[in-house]
């Protein structure tokens, strides 16, 4: 079976019920837009059950899919396809049938995609890239990123050799958490902390942006919002607001619009561990009082 045989399959299947239900009883926190991207359904790094939870406490006018949400180049070698991943699947495409504007804009892991650019699948529009109007009037330009990364364009075999290296990181980075999580201490990023410690990775990752934002100021827009190097980041370069929503495998964090227009990061571990640090101190207060 093909990868497009294989994504087409999983996307056709949307199961009636998640196997993990909904979060009830949660005043979801309401925002304009979201966009998230690089979530890499399909392989073992993919942190679906923090992403899940990120869903089911979230909700917003607009999202924006911003690539490699299923990773297609891993499918291809291994199919791997556990129950969160379906229920990631099942939120997004329920999210869209409830009235949220979905755009999903396909990256290189899910390239296959691509050819389905300008059709409307479920309620989620697919395009190349896509121009968001803020609430206080800035036009941002929105596509995944790799169109800007010479190794991708120029070296494609030296990108899948990388993949195979990050992703022998990211099975170490997932059984680090596992220990940790036994030892009750919050997620934490193996990979995005050594690829902040790499002179080379650091300077990859300024020219990225530089390009990409420079890309966007030809084109007339006020700002991008991009995903594909797994790095958060909001940015003024010159004229150019430069915005990663950054991932779903390293820092899991997606970036929003208020109402007001005015953008923010959200890094999902922190918020839970500031979640489960507030139900600890409750539940000890409780114990104080009885």
């Amino acid at each position: 079976m093909t990868t497009s045989d294989q994504t087409a399959d999983i996307l056709a299947f949307t199961p009636a019920r998640p196997t993990l239900p909904e979060a009830s009883g949660i005043v979801r926190r309401r925002y304009r837009t979201i966009w998230i991207s690089d979530v890499h359904l399909g392989t073992r790094g993919c942190n679906a059950d923090m992403l899940i939870d990120f869903l089911d406490h979230v909700d917003s006018e607009h999202m924006y899919l911003v690539g490699d949400m299923i990773d297609g180049w891993r499918l291809k070698k291994r199919f791997y396809w556990p129950p969160s991943h379906n229920d990631v699947v099942w939120r997004l495409m329920k999210r869209a049938k409830r009235g949220t504007r979905v755009t999903y804009i396909p990256g290189n892991h899910d390239e296959v995609f691509r050819q389905f650019a300008g059709l409307d699948f479920g309620g989620v529009k697919i395009r190349r890239k896509a121009i968001h109007t803020t609430a206080d009037g800035r036009r941002l330009l929105v596509l995944h990123g790799d169109e800007f990364d010479a190794i991708t364009l120029a070296h494609r075999w030296v990108a899948f050799v990388g993949d195979s290296a990050y992703t022998a990181l990211m099975v170490v980075n997932q059984w680090l958490n596992v220990a940790r999580r036994r030892l009750g201490m919050p997620y934490w990023s193996l990979s995005k902390h050594a690829k902040a410690k790499v002179k080379n990775a650091v300077a990859f990752i300024s020219r990225f942006e530089e390009v990409v934002a420079h890309a966007a100021g030809s084109r007339g827009v006020d700002g991008v919002v991009c995903g594909h190097i797994h790095t958060a980041e909001i940015r003024q370069i010159g004229d150019i607001a430069y915005y990663n929503d950054g991932d779903w495998v390293e820092g899991c964090t997606a970036l929003v619009e208020h109402f007001d227009g005015r953008m923010e990061l959200l890094h999902w571990a922190d918020e839970i561990a500031a979640r489960e640090a507030a139900s600890r101190a409750a539940a000890a207060a409780g114990t104080l009082a009885a």
